[in-house]
């Protein structure tokens, strides 16, 4: 039986595993190594899997009425005209609707920070593991402090530099730059943007995305120019974006020119990439969320993913049995789902770095659409 339960890592997947657990009535302790216990970020895309998974954690709600429910997407060239008629995702059965939901990432933290300790979590930040011994019926941990604790099992939600990974899989496994990076920028939502709006570069792509009704971000994930640093420090890098974005014309030179101006508002990251092999745990300690399949932004599932781990994860518990069997039941529920969301981004990030104008766009996002959208 499960019934006590660490949690290291303190964002997206860790809180909604905390969240998913604590209505089982487990003992919940997340440890979260930014003392802050804050968010680096600008938005975030719920798509209706997303919603649905939120749904089942009693989240839902709060995350449409603190963001912007929106149908779906719209392509354009990079001076604005429509490259198609605008398309509408399917719902997926079980979700609240509508299909897509943009919110800011603080909204998001604070609405999870909020359920967790209303659900009774114990969480400590500033602090993280040092060391996990296995020890018959449970785990031994380590803190960072000093302190140590014996728990049932270690969920390891600590990101894509995941020190729980390192610690039981090994530092060689880790996540890989896949060729291109990603900016984001926090601006007024423009009164024509209510969809997810692209624009098409020639080294990648420009959109906004509304977050709110007075709210959206501009972003672009491009591969760099040729030469150019991988890694940039954050002075100028509002100017470096807006070179970046010198090819665009129509709405997004004019927010471009009106509003990229603080380097401090830019977040800018290159894309890593990451699926750990089958099974993600040894042991009495299994990885989520992006410590175990972190992807690139291209078919928007990233967070999506980690919130279905959790759900899952709670679910399987709940089902009871042996820590083996619990997690072997989790793993053939998420391992393929998961793999194909990496596998399929990784395969647009690839088109666009080859300037592929043939390529499968469409089919490879529909089956990665239908996979997620099928019931967990």
């Amino acid at each position: 039986m499960i019934s006590k339960v660490l949690v290291v890592g303190g964002g997206i997947g860790g809180l909604c595993t905390a969240i998913a657990l604590r209505r089982r009535d487990v003992a919940v302790h997340v440890v979260e190594v930014n003392p802050a216990w804050d968010v680096y970020g600008v938005g975030i895309i719920q798509p209706g899997n997303a919603l649905r998974a939120l749904g089942a954690l009693g989240l839902a709600e709060a995350c449409l009425r603190e963001g912007y429910g929106f149908p779906g997407h719209a392509f354009h060239d990079r001076d604005g005209n429509p490259l198609g008629p605008p398309t509408d995702f399917p719902l997926p059965p079980g979700a609240p609707g509508p299909a897509m939901n943009g919110i800011t990432r603080t909204r998001l933290h604070r609405i999870l920070q909020e359920a967790v300790l209303a659900a009774g979590a114990d969480v400590e930040t500033g602090k993280t593991i040092s060391s996990l011994i296995e020890v018959g019926d449970g785990v031994d941990v380590e803190f960072s402090d000093g302190t140590s604790g014996t728990y049932d099992i270690v969920i390891g939600a600590d990101g894509i530099n995941s020190l729980v990974r390192s610690l039981v899989f090994g530092p060689e496994l880790r996540a890989q730059y896949i060729g291109q990076v990603c900016w984001r920028y926090n601006v007024p939502r423009r009164p024509e943007v209510t969809r997810l709006q692209m624009f098409v570069g020639s080294r990648g792509k420009a959109g906004f995305v509304p977050l709110s009704d007075d709210l959206m971000y501009l972003l672009t994930i491009e591969k760099p120019p040729e030469g150019a640093a991988v890694r940039l420090p954050t002075e100028g890098l509002a100017a470096t974006y807006r070179e970046r974005l010198a090819e665009y014309g129509g709405p997004v030179a004019e927010v471009r020119d009106e509003y990229v101006t603080d380097d401090a508002a830019v977040v800018y990251r290159p894309v890593e990439a990451l699926i750990v092999p089958a099974p993600w745990y040894r042991g009495r300690v299994l990885l989520i969320g992006d410590a175990a399949h972190a992807t690139s932004p291209h078919v928007g599932q990233g967070a999506a993913q980690a919130i279905e781990d959790a759900v899952v994860l709670g679910e399987e518990v709940e089902r009871g049995g042996g820590v083996s069997e619990v997690f072997d039941r989790f793993m053939a529920r998420r391992f393929d789902r998961c793999k194909l969301v990496v596998e399929g981004s990784l395969q647009i990030s690839k088109w666009e770095q080859e300037g592929a104008q043939d390529a499968d766009f469409n089919g490879v996002t529909a089956r990665v659409g239908m996979a997620v959208a099928a019931p967990l």
